[in-house]
């Protein structure tokens, strides 16, 4: 048999290389634009995944991250002067912080339940941002003051540096979901998603660990809430909490595959790629194509690979090794 595990490296080894000289390559702004937001919603939907993917629990709340950590570093920056660098960071750990009290009462509930909740979170987290004016802007929202090339405040005159930004995201959240899935805490999370009660019959602290996942998935999505406001230059309450931020994440990663490492970056491919595209090329002609075909995509993967792009192919896989296992050896 052939050894499949070099054969995995050297893929990688060409996709990496191929990612790092994309940008180099590709002159076109309007593609490194698609690009860099393929590699956000990938990033998104692998600290979503983390929650919804490995331990089930169908959180649609994750804008609420994603708007702390856009504010917190916009607030810094603009009141304080001091870099998004350390702002997102610094966004992160608030949103860090902010999951435990939403954990605690959202973790109350379960299925559906759970998911409204979170839902309501993030609404409620908009409307506060939309009533404090004096605080943050309020509906308006404010732009981010422009500096010209400044790397130093994330701040550059082309495009290509924040695709190196945004790819880095991505492979920090990749290394962190593949180190969690070979842990004891991942495994944790697989039990939790496919039978909460049995888990904790087992004496597996359910609390405990949906706690930490949660935790890690928000401060991740924060990150992302940073970089988009750096990268569009402007904040509002409806932009940085955009209920469809948390639609999106769930969607790239049902398509793709829950519970899979690669399963966020295939689905966003697959989708952003697709529905840009096609806004791009009819979206003039043909009002609302490019939501026609997302919602055609969604359906078919639904009905016939609930398991997603990443099941189909493991379910592939698998039927070819065991036929080339079942052949009988050549003399």
């Amino acid at each position: 048999m052939p050894n499949v595990g070099g054969w995995r490296f050297v893929v990688l080894g060409v996709v990496i290389a191929v990612m790092l000289v994309l940008p180099l390559v590709v002159k076109s702004s309007f593609a490194v634009d698609i690009l860099i937001r393929v590699l956000l919603f990938s990033f998104i939907g692998s600290a979503w995944n983390l929650m919804g993917g490995y331990a089930k629990q169908l959180s649609l709340g994750h804008a609420a991250f994603f708007g702390l950590g856009a504010y917190t570093s916009t607030l810094l920056q603009i009141d304080f002067g001091i870099s998004p660098w350390i702002g997102m960071v610094a966004g992160g750990f608030v949103a860090l912080l902010a999951s435990l009290p939403i954990g605690w009462l959202c973790f109350r509930l379960r299925g559906p339940y759970f998911t409204i909740a979170t839902i309501a979170t993030a609404q409620v987290l908009m409307l506060i941002f939309l009533k404090f004016r004096d605080f943050a802007w309020g509906a308006e929202g404010t732009t981010i003051p422009n500096l010209g090339h400044a790397p130093l405040m994330m701040q550059f005159e082309t495009k290509a540096p924040y695709y190196y930004i945004v790819l880095g995201l991505l492979t920090i959240a990749l290394l962190i979901t593949a180190r969690i899935e070979r842990s004891r805490i991942g495994y944790y999370c697989v039990a939790i998603g496919e039978d909460e009660d049995a888990a904790e019959a087992i004496g597996v602290d359910a609390p405990s660990v949906k706690r930490q996942i949660y935790m890690i998935s928000a401060f991740l999505t924060a990150l992302a809430g940073t970089f988009y406001t750096q990268y569009i230059y402007f904040i509002d309450p409806q932009t940085a909490f955009n209920f469809n931020i948390s639609i999106e994440a769930a969607l790239v990663s049902i398509v793709g595959g829950v519970g899979t490492l690669w399963g966020p970056v295939i689905g966003t491919v697959l989708l952003e790629t697709t529905s840009a595209l096609l806004q791009s090329w009819l979206g003039n002609s043909i009002g609302g194509v490019q939501l026609t075909v997302y919602a055609v995509i969604l359906m078919a993967v639904i009905l016939w690979r609930p398991t997603g792009i990443m099941g189909y192919l493991a379910e592939v896989y698998a039927r070819r090794r065991s036929k080339s296992l079942s052949l009988p050896a050549k003399a």
